[in-house]
Order: structure tokens, then sequence, then C-alpha cells
């Protein structure tokens, strides 16, 4: 796998996003912990549904270097139970709502395909919005997006709800990523959104060896000029080649960590933060 080298690189033109009135540097890595308040996460130590869970890994995240903490209601595991949006809505409500309570000032993203849970979760004191559906699922959800203005995070995925884990075939994988993600930048800033992160969907409508040739290709993603996020964390792409757990799979995300790092992608959406924190103080 060859590198980018730092002085061919060339920061997306939108690097500073707007949180309330704050400006986001995605100039500098961002870190964001993965905080699901679902039964059904892929990761069981990652599942917070109690109150004092929520504020407790909270509290740990942003003390070891979490700048955005990410919430879902809804697990999007491969055969995760399908939950009803009142559930969702209620999950993520409670959360934004305790956690705004203790930390006022930490950055909330919301993950949520639906424009319903986005709406009252922004009005609940989200910041941005993290839909792996790629404005596919609910088409009430980007002018949900648009009439906020809040940053959204744009994901590559395949198929309908029930079989986005699918596998697919694609002629060009990374250019395939690159084609589908850029109709749908067009599609949000010719509603007036510019505040666009990217994320390829590392694990999503992907086969293990896809997952591997987009990793290689990951530094093609800055045509897009849109901050890139990655979301490895523990994923199968990882303990499936390794032939391990999720629970023996850290060392592996900080590994596909540190190379997208080195291809300067800004938000890192992890379950270990202090680990990332780590890599970032190395190498950021």
């Amino acid at each position: 796998m060859s590198l980018l080298r730092v002085e061919d690189t060339h920061f997306p033109k939108n690097s500073y996003f707007k949180i309330g009135e704050q400006l986001l540097d995605l100039k500098q890595p961002k870190i964001m912990g993965i905080l699901n308040v679902s039964a059904d996460s892929f990761y069981a130590p990652s599942r917070k549904l109690e109150h004092t869970q929520i504020l407790e890994t909270a509290e740990k995240m942003i003390r070891e270097g979490a700048d955005i903490l990410d919430i879902g209601g809804y697990s999007t595991r491969p055969g995760a139970v399908h939950v009803d949006t009142e559930i969702e809505l209620e999950r993520v409500k409670h959360a934004i709502s305790i956690i705004r309570k203790r930390f006022p000032d930490v950055i909330l993203s919301v993950d949520t395909f639906r424009g319903s849970v986005a709406e009252a979760a922004i009005e609940y004191g989200a910041n941005m919005i993290n839909d792996i559906s790629g404005l596919r699922f609910d088409p009430t959800l980007k002018s949900v997006v648009a009439h906020y203005r809040v940053p959204y995070i744009l994901m590559h995925s395949r198929g309908s709800v029930d079989c986005m884990h699918d596998v697919y075939v694609y002629d060009h994988i990374v250019r395939d990523v690159i084609s589908t993600l850029a109709t749908s930048i067009q599609e949000l800033r010719d509603l007036g959104v510019h505040d666009i992160m990217i994320d390829p969907g590392f694990g999503f409508s992907k086969t293990v060896d896809q997952n591997y040739e987009l990793l290689k290709g990951l530094a093609d993603l800055h045509l897009l000029e849109c901050p890139i996020l990655v979301g490895f964390s523990r994923k199968s792409m990882i303990w499936k080649k390794l032939g391990i757990t999720s629970e023996e799979a850290l060392n592996g995300t900080s590994v596909l960590n540190t190379y997208a790092l080195m291809n300067r992608c800004s938000i890192f959406r992890v379950h270990d933060v202090k680990e990332m924190k780590e890599i970032v103080q190395l190498l950021g």
C-alpha cells in the first residue's frame, strides 16, 4: 500500500464546519466516540442503555480525547433487529438530553437515516447527522438537513435498509464510491447544504476483499473535496481477515486508522477513544 505524501495532500475547501457559534477545524484530525443506545450493536461492550451507563461512557470518551460523540439508537449490524421509529426516537432523545445537561459544550452527532429522528435530535441539541443510507432510505432526511443547515455525514452504501449488507458487484469499487458520493454531494449542495463529510462505508455492501481494495484507494476520495470520515472500529473486515473476534480487533483497528490518518482522513469513528488519541498524538 502506497501512502499519500503530506506535500501532495490538498485539504478540502470546506475544512471548517459551523457548530452552533463555533467552528470545527477539520484540518486537524477529530475523534468521534461511538455511543450506542441500542441493545443490538455488533460489539457488545458498546451497548449503553441505562442513564448511568450513558453518562459514564460519555464522560470517559470526553476525558480520553473524543471531539464528537455519535449517538445511535438503531443498530445497523448485519442481522440486526428492526427498530420502530418511536423507539429509536425515544432512545436518541433520552441520550441527548442527559448528555447535553452534563456536558453542554460537547459536539453531538446522531447516527440515523430517518428524517423525523434527525429533526427531533437537532431540536434536542444534536449538532450533526450521520447517515449510513446516503440519503436513500428516507426522502425526508435531506429536507431536514437543508432546513437546519447542520453538518451532514454522507456514507456510501447500497441496497435498502433490509439488505444494506448484501454483497454487490462493482466494476471498480473506488470509482463507484466516488461517483455515487459525488451525485449525492451535488444534490445536497443544490439544496444549500455545504458542510458535508463523506464516509466510504467500510463494511456496508462490500466483501472483505472489496473493503481492502477501497482502503488502497482511500486517498482518491480527496477528489470530492470533502473531509473524509472512516469507521473501521472492530469491524468484520478486520476480525474475519485475521481469524479473531471483534473483542480482539483493537490492534487491527489501530493499524487501519493509522493508515487512514496518513492518508489525511479527518474524522475517526471509534469505540476505543484512548488508543485513537494516541495515534493522533504520534502522527497527527
